[in-house]
C-alpha cells in the first residue's frame, strides 16, 4: 500500500512546473486531453514551447495533420501554468468550431466576441470585453482589426492565429486588416497556423515571420535584396532556411502515414432537371435580382442579399418563398412610411444561419444611401409595380408542391447507402443544406418516404420539438457528468450527434452544423446545396473524412442540368479544387491560393448576376478558371520544398522515439495519479488488474468508474480520470498541504514488479536501511522551473545515486512507529550530497538559459547585420547609378543634355555623400537598439532560487 509520504511525493510530482522544452512538461496537458495523440503533434507542440523567451512560431503542417490539436496542446499547457490570457484570431467560420474543440477536447472555457456579445458585455459593465479572466477569447480577423485598441491593452500570454496565410501580405501597407492585427498583438507570444505559408512570393514568408517577431529579419527592402534578388538560389535557400528554422515547422503527410491513416473520397453526382414551373421561378427571380433598382433590397447590402437570395433560390421553392414575403413586407412598410431597417431582415437570419459570419467578412462596394422620396407619385408607382411582381413570384413558388431535386435525394441516398454497405460502413448519412426552410422540407420528405424515426436535425438553434426532447433526454442521462458543459449550444450539438451515432440514420444539417462536430462514424456526405466557397465545402466533408474514419467517404453533389452556371461551378470545384476525390481532398496549394472563400463567392455571384446566355456564362467561367490556374501555378512549390520541408532520413526515427517517450511519460504520470488516489482514498476505490481504471464508492466525489482512457469512458458512461479533474485536484491539494514529521517506512521491495527486472544495485547493498530526504528546487529566470532532488544514504554510509534514490518511493510501504528511529540522521553526509546535487541542477538550468539567451542574441545580431548591410547596399547602388550616368554623359552629343546629366550626377553624389556621412551614425543607432534589447533580456535572466523540503524518511527494504 501507499503511505501519506508516498502521497505527498506523488502530489508534488504531479504539480511540478517543468522546463518548457521537455516532454515531461506536456504530460499533464496530454493526460487531460480527449484526443488521439500522434507523435508529430507532440513534436510540433514542443517546438512551439521550446523557448520561454521566443516570440512565437509558425506551424505549417500539410492539411489534415491536426494543427488544431497541436495548438490545443500548446494552449492547454499555458492553461495548466495559469497563463490564461489567450486570444484566438480566426476566420469567422471557424469560431464555433474552436470554441467547441477547446471545451470538448481540452476542457478550456472560451467566449466568442463579435458585435452582439461585445456590446452585451459592454452593457453589463465590462470596460474591455477582451480582458476577461479564465476564458480564452475568440474573434474573427475583421473584428480583431476593428478592435485593435482594446486588444492592445491586454497583456496576452499567447495569441493563436488560424489560417494565418490570410495575413501573408502584411508587408504591404495597403493590407489594413493584417497591419492592424500585427500592431495589436506585436509584443506577445504568437502561434500561427497555416498549411500554405508560401504561395506567390518569398515576401509572404517575410510578412508572416514579421508578425511573429519584428526582429527576425531586417526591413522588407533588405530582405528582398538578400533573398529574392540574390543571384545564387542555392546560397539563398541555405541562408534563408537557417534563418527560418527557429520560427517555422512543417510536417508532411507522407512522414506520418504510419500514425495517421486516411481513407479515400468517392464522388457521386446526382443530376436532375427542374420542372417548367421550378425553372420559371428561377428565371423570374433571377431577372428580378438583375434590375438596376430594387426598392425591396437596401442599397448598402444589395450585393450580399442578392448572393443569399440566389443561394436560397437554388435550394428549394420553400426556402425562397418566406424570403420573398419578407421583401414584400419591406415594400409595404415603405409605402406606409414605416421605419425600415437597413440591415438584413430577421427572416434571413432565421433562414440562413451563417449570415452573421458572412456579413463579418463581407465589405459592400456601394456606400450610397437610398435617395428617393416616398411621396413622389412616380416612386410610389415603381414600388407598387415591384409589389405586383413579387406577389406573382410568391404565388408561383407556393404553387410548387414538390421539388424535383428533393425527389432525387431519395435515389441518391439509396445509391450512397448501397456503396457503403459494400465496404461495411454504417448506414448513416449527413445531408447539408444552406437553408433552414429546406431542412424542414427535407425532414418531412424523408419521414414520409421510409425514414420515420430515423432523421435528426442540427442547425443554429435546434428549437424544434424533436431536438428539445433529445436534449432533455441527453441531459438527464448525463446528469452530474463532465459531458455537460453548461453551454446549451454545445450540449445540444453533443446530444444531437450522440442521437445520430446511436439511433438515427440521417442527420440533416445547416451550415452552422459543419462547424465543431466530428462525424467519423458517418461515411456518406450529401451536399444537397453546394456552397460556392471551397473552404466551406472542405470543412463540411472534413466532418466525416478525418482522422479516425475507417471507411471511404462518399460525397454526393446535386447538379441542375438546366442551369449552365450551376454545372460550371461544380466543374470548377471538382476539377480545379479537387474537393471530392482522392485521399486528402483539396490540396494545400489550391485552397491556399484563395485569399478568402468569401471573395471567391463574390466572383461566382458576379457571374450569376451579370451573365445571361450560355455563351456568356461559359466565357466568364473560362476566364475565372484561367485566373485561378495562374494564381495556383504561381506557387513557389520548389521554394516551399527547399525552405520549409525537411526530408531528413531521421524524421521517421525521431517521431518513433517521440512516441515512445510520450507513452512512457504518460504511463508514469498516470501511475502517480492512480497511486495518489490509492493512498488518499484507500478502501473507497477498487483498481482493475490492468491499472487503467478504478471504481470509487465513497461519498466525497461522484461514484462510479474512473478511467484513463477517454474513449472507453465515453462509451461506458464512466468518468474520464484526467489530470485537471475535480477528484485528482482535491487529492493533490490535500496531500500537498499536509505537514509531515520525519517518517519511518518499511518498503516492500520483495513484491516490486518492474518492467525491466530487479534493481541489482539495491539488492547488493550491504545495508538495507537508511535515510531519504526529498527537496524541491525552484529556479525563476526566463521561466519558472521546479525539480525534485533526492538524497539517499544507507546506514553503512553508502550513497545511493539520484535516479535510484527516486526509485525508493516506487515501492509500496508501511508506516512504523516513530520510536523505531534508532539511527541518527546523517546530516553532514546529506548536506554534502545536497550541495552537490543543487549545484548540478543549477548548472543544467544555467546552460539551458544560456542556450535560450544565445539564440536570441544570434537573432538580434542577424537583424542588426541585415539593416547595416542594407545601408551599405544603398551606397553601392548610388555609386553604380553615378557611374552609369557619367558614362551616358560622355557619350551624349547635346550640350543641354550634358548639363542636365551633370545636374543629376551632382544630386546623386550629394545623396551618396550624405549617406556615407550618416552610415556610421545609423549603424551606431542600430547597435544601440540591439544593446537595449539585449539588456532587457539580461534583466529577465536574473535568477531567484528557493529550496524547500518535501519529506524526510527513515527507510528499510524488506
Amino acid at each position: 500500500m501507499s503511505t501519506k509520504y508516498h502521497a505527498k511525493y506523488y502530489a508534488t510530482e504531479l504539480s511540478l512546473q517543468r522546463a518548457s522544452d521537455s516532454i515531461e512538461n506536456l504530460t499533464s496537458s496530454l493526460s487531460n486531453a480527449k484526443v488521439d495523440l500522434n507523435p508529430h503533434q507532440i513534436d510540433a507542440a514542443l517546438f512551439a514551447l521550446k523557448s520561454p523567451i521566443a516570440n512565437g512560431v509558425l506551424l505549417a503542417d500539410e492539411v489534415g495533420l491536426g494543427k488544431t490539436i497541436e495548438a490545443g496542446i500548446v494552449i492547454s499547457q499555458k492553461w495548466a501554468e495559469r497563463k490564461r490570457r489567450i486570444l484566438l484570431i480566426l476566420p469567422s467560420s471557424l469560431r464555433k468550431q474552436w470554441h467547441q474543440e477547446l471545451l470538448e477536447k481540452f476542457f478550456i472555457n472560451s467566449i466568442v466576441l463579435e458585435s452582439k456579445s461585445y456590446n452585451e458585455m459592454k452593457r453589463k459593465g465590462f470596460l474591455n470585453p477582451f480582458d476577461i479572466k479564465n476564458n480564452a477569447v475568440i474573434c474573427s480577423y475583421h473584428f480583431a482589426s476593428k478592435k485593435k485598441d482594446e486588444i492592445k491593452k491586454v497583456k496576452w500570454d499567447m495569441v493563436v492565429i488560424d489560417e494565418a496565410h490570410r495575413l501573408r501580405n502584411v508587408y504591404k501597407p495597403s493590407n489594413k486588416i493584417a497591419n492592424n492585427i500585427k500592431e495589436a498583438i506585436q509584443p506577445y507570444p504568437k502561434l500561427l497556423l497555416t498549411a500554405t505559408p508560401l504561395q506567390n512570393s518569398l515576401m509572404e514568408l517575410y510578412g508572416l515571420v514579421s508578425i511573429i517577431d519584428k526582429y527576425a529579419f531586417g526591413d522588407k527592402k533588405t530582405f528582398s535584396e538578400q533573398y529574392i534578388r540574390n543571384g545564387s538560389e542555392e546560397i539563398r535557400n541555405h541562408l534563408l532556411k537557417k534563418r527560418l528554422a527557429p520560427f517555422c515547422k512543417r510536417t508532411l503527410r507522407k512522414q506520418v502515414t504510419e500514425y495517421v491513416p486516411y481513407t479515400n473520397r468517392i464522388s457521386l453526382v446526382q443530376e436532375y432537371y427542374p420542372t417548367n414551373q421550378e425553372w420559371q421561378l428561377y428565371e423570374n427571380v433571377s431577372s428580378y435580382l438583375r434590375k438596376d433598382r430594387l426598392f425591396a433590397l437596401p442599397v448598402r447590402q444589395r450585393h450580399l442579399m442578392t448572393l443569399i437570395l440566389r443561394k436560397l433560390l437554388s435550394s428549394s421553392s420553400f426556402a425562397i418563398t418566406s424570403t420573398l414575403e419578407s421583401l414584400l413586407q419591406r415594400l409595404d412598410d415603405l409605402l406606409e412610411a414605416k421605419e425600415t431597417k437597413n440591415d438584413i431582415d430577421n427572416t434571413l437570419y432565421e433562414e440562413y444561419d451563417t449570415l452573421e459570419e458572412l456579413q463579418d467578412e463581407w465589405d459592400e462596394d456601394e456606400q450610397t444611401s437610398e435617395e428617393y422620396v416616398i411621396s413622389d407619385p412616380e416612386v410610389r408607382k415603381l414600388i407598387e409595380d415591384e409589389k405586383k411582381e413579387l406577389l406573382s413570384y410568391i404565388e408561383l413558388a407556393k404553387s410548387i408542391e414538390k421539388n424535383t431535386k428533393g425527389n432525387h435525394l431519395l435515389t441518391a441516398l439509396k445509391e450512397g447507402f448501397k456503396y457503403g454497405q459494400q465496404q461495411g460502413a454504417l448506414e448513416k448519412a449527413v445531408i447539408f443544406t444552406e437553408s433552414r426552410r429546406t431542412q424542414e422540407y427535407l425532414y418531412e420528405l424523408l419521414v414520409n418516404n421510409g425514414y420515420e424515426n430515423e432523421v435528426v436535425l442540427i442547425n443554429g438553434s435546434n428549437s424544434d420539438k424533436q431536438s428539445k426532447e433529445i436534449y432533455n433526454t441527453w441531459t438527464d442521462n448525463n446528469k452530474n457528468s463532465e459531458s455537460i458543459t453548461g453551454s446549451r449550444t454545445a450540449d445540444m450539438k453533443a446530444a444531437i450527434v450522440e442521437e445520430f451515432r446511436n439511433s438515427a440514420k440521417i442527420l440533416i444539417a445547416t451550415e452552422a452544423a459543419a462547424e465543431g462536430i466530428n462525424l467519423q462514424f458517418c461515411s456518406l456526405v450529401v451536399n444537397y446545396d453546394l456552397p460556392w466557397n471551397p473552404q466551406r465545402i472542405e470543412q463540411r466533408i472534413g466532418r466525416c473524412h478525418r482522422y479516425g474514419q475507417k471507411n471511404d467517404v462518399v460525397v454526393i453533389n446535386f447538379v441542375n442540368k438546366r442551369n449552365e452556371a450551376d454545372q460550371k461551378v461544380y466543374e470548377l470545384l471538382s476539377a480545379k479544387f479537387k474537393l471530392f476525390d482522392g485521399i486528402f481532398g483539396a490540396s494545400d496549394e489550391v485552397l491556399g491560393s484563395l485569399e478568402s472563400g468569401v471573395d471567391f463567392e463574390k466572383r461566382i455571384a458576379a457571374i450569376y448576376q451579370n451573365c445571361r446566355t450560355t455563351e456568356e456564362i461559359q466565357q466568364a467561367f473560362s476566364q475565372m478558371q484561367a485566373e485561378l490556374e495562374e494564381e495556383i501555378d504561381k506557387t513557389l512549390k520548389q521554394a516551399k520544398v527547399n525552405l520549409l520541408e525537411n526530408f531528413d532520413e531521421e524524421v521517421h526515427e525521431k517521431l518513433k522515439i517521440q512516441k515512445e517517450r510520450t507513452d512512457e511519460n504518460l504511463s508514469r504520470y498516470q501511475e502517480w495519479m492512480l497511486k495518489l488516489a490509492q493512498a488518499e482514498l484507500g478502501n473507497e476505490i477498487k483498481i482493475t488488474n490492468d491499472r487503467t481504471r478504478f471504481f470509487y464508492n465513497g461519498n466525497l466525489f461522484q461514484k462510479g468508474y474512473y478511467d484513463f482512457n477517454w474513449k472507453r469512458a465515453e462509451q461506458s458512461k464512466s468518468i474520464f480520470f484526467r489530470s485537471d479533474g475535480q477528484l485528482i485536484n482535491s487529492l493533490i491539494e490535500k496531500a500537498l498541504n499536509r505537514d509531515l514529521p520525519i517518517g519511518v517506512l518499511e518498503l516492500d521491495y520483495s513484491n516490486y514488479k518492474p518492467q525491466k527486472g530487479k534493481i541489482t544495485f539495491l539488492e547488493n547493498l550491504s545495508s538495507k536501511s537508511g535515510w531519504l530526504s526529498v527537496d524541491k528546487l525552484t529556479v525563476e529566470s526566463f521561466e519558472k522551473e521546479e525539480r525534485l532532488l533526492f538524497y539517499a544514504v544507507t546506514d553503512a554510509g553508502e550513497v545511493i545515486d539520484e535516479e535510484l534514490s527516486n526509485k525508493l518511493l516506487d515501492f509500496d510501504g508501511y508506516e512504523q512507529e516513530s520510536e523505531m528511529i534508532n539511527h541518527l540522521y546523517p546530516e553532514k553526509m546529506i548536506e554534502n550530497r545536497k550541495k552537490e546535487l543543487v549545484q548540478k541542477h543549477k548548472t543544467e538550468i544555467d546552460a539551458k538559459n544560456a542556450k535560450y539567451f544565445d539564440e536570441e542574441i544570434e537573432k538580434l545580431e542577424a537583424w542588426a547585420d541585415d539593416l547595416k548591410d542594407g545601408l551599405e547596399k544603398e551606397i553601392k547602388e548610388l555609386d553604380a547609378q553615378i557611374k552609369l550616368l557619367k558614362k551616358d554623359a560622355r557619350n551624349c552629343t547635346s550640350f543641354e543634355e550634358k548639363l542636365q546629366m551633370q545636374k543629376q550626377i551632382k544630386e546623386l553624389e550629394k545623396k551618396r555623400n550624405n549617406k556615407r556621412r550618416s552610415l556610421y551614425e545609423e549603424q551606431d543607432q542600430i547597435d544601440e537598439q540591439k544593446e537595449e534589447l539585449i539588456f532587457s533580456m539580461e534583466e529577465k535572466i536574473k535568477k531567484k532560487e528557493t529550496i524547500s523540503n518535501v519529506l524526510c524518511i527513515r527507510w528499510r527494504l524488506n
